[in-house]
């Protein structure tokens, strides 16, 4: 198939365009419910801030949120070689099966099978395995003591494109985490629920607006760039993810009764939809999931979506457009840009709704 016989939607440039950097945000909104937010039907374009969520809700919505905790994934190690030392960066990208961890080292070259790099008095990993440029590694600890030892010794993970501007630091662990960030295991925020804060939450309940937890731990692959301008070629990345029976009875129960299911960010989405069964049901669910959301996806239970704005020519600017239109969502991000909206995980928010009322 010629380039130009192609549907639009189906290649990589289709989700181009040009950011100003000066909109890219390295520190979120204060209070957190004070961020902007653009909210988008198939007509209409309203600018307001996050606390007005609740004005665009029906009592009898459900909002779904990923209750994950972003471990501080960032560790500076030694490795002991006699009388050498060298010193050894390491990012956390997952926890697998077998307890170890998947990671990436620098300089990797450094340290050899079996060596031991030693963060700290109470932490250190063995090198059990290294393939590819990444590393897999066996803690000393596990459990709650790993985790507790963790967040001695490690940095919060931001963002490549906040790292560029600015190192993170002690206020990182508060802002780059939500609020009811409860089970450890991403190594990034699930960053449209920074915008929440107890104002707006309370504001929700009055509203009648009901509230379900799912957990998706958010892997570093959601930074990962789209290689491949045929969308076809591309292999999305995986992440571990969870739907209790609890949950999923709170979102079957919000369908039959003819509410509204908006997940809050695109991994809360992308976890329901793995765990669809039917048009309108969601089934418990546990494990890994890859579903790689573009234009052409028939959405199951999703019926909004509030979620920061993203990368150009990112898999997430995929799944918004599989919502809302590739045309629609073009005129979203022009009125965002116009109107300096900041971007990316510290940015402002929006709520996409594709139905009108």
């Amino acid at each position: 198939m010629h380039d130009q016989d192609r549907p639009e939607g189906s290649r990589l440039s289709d989700y181009d365009f040009d950011l100003p950097e000066n909109l890219i945000a390295t520190r979120p909104a204060r209070p957190r419910s004070s961020a902007r937010m653009l909210v988008a039907t198939p007509t209409a374009l309203t600018d307001v801030t996050a606390i007005d969520l609740p004005g665009f809700l029906r009592p009898g919505d459900r909002l779904v949120l990923n209750d994950t905790r972003v471990i501080p994934a960032r560790l500076r190690g030694a490795r002991r070689r006699g009388e050498a030392v060298a010193g050894i960066d390491v990012t956390l990208l997952e926890p697998l099966a077998d307890g170890t961890w998947l990671a990436l080292l620098k300089p990797l070259r450094k340290v050899q099978e079996g060596e031991e790099i030693v963060f700290s008095a109470r932490l250190s990993a063995r090198l059990v395995a290294k393939a590819e440029g990444e590393a897999r590694l066996a803690f000393n600890l596990e459990g709650e003591d790993f985790d507790a030892a963790l967040e001695e010794a490690g940095q919060m993970p931001l963002p490549p494109y906040i790292e560029a501007r600015r190192k993170a630091d002690a206020q990182d662990r508060t802002d780059y985490q939500t609020v009811w960030a409860e089970r450890p295991g991403a190594v990034a925020a699930p960053t449209a629920s920074l915008h929440f804060d107890a104002a707006l939450l309370a504001a929700l309940a009055a509203r009648g607006v009901e509230t379900t937890r799912v957990t998706l731990h958010v892997g570093a692959g959601t930074f990962l760039p789209v290689k491949t301008d045929d969308l076809t070629h591309h292999k999305m990345h995986t992440e571990w993810g969870e739907v209790t029976a609890e949950a999923a009875a709170e979102i079957n129960a919000t369908k039959q009764a003819g509410g509204r299911i908006i997940p809050v960010g695109t991994t809360a989405l992308r976890l329901i939809e793995s765990a669809a069964d039917a048009p309108g049901h969601v089934a418990p669910w546990r494990g890994p999931t890859d579903i790689f959301i573009r234009p052409g996806f028939a959405f199951r239970v999703t019926d909004g979506l509030m979620t920061n704005f993203h990368l150009p020519k990112s898999t997430l600017m995929m799944l918004v457009s599989a919502l809302m239109g590739i045309g629609r969502m073009r005129e979203v991000y022009a009125h965002a840009i116009a109107e300096n909206y900041r971007f990316f995980s510290y940015g402002d928010a929006s709520l996409l709704l594709p139905h009108e009322d």
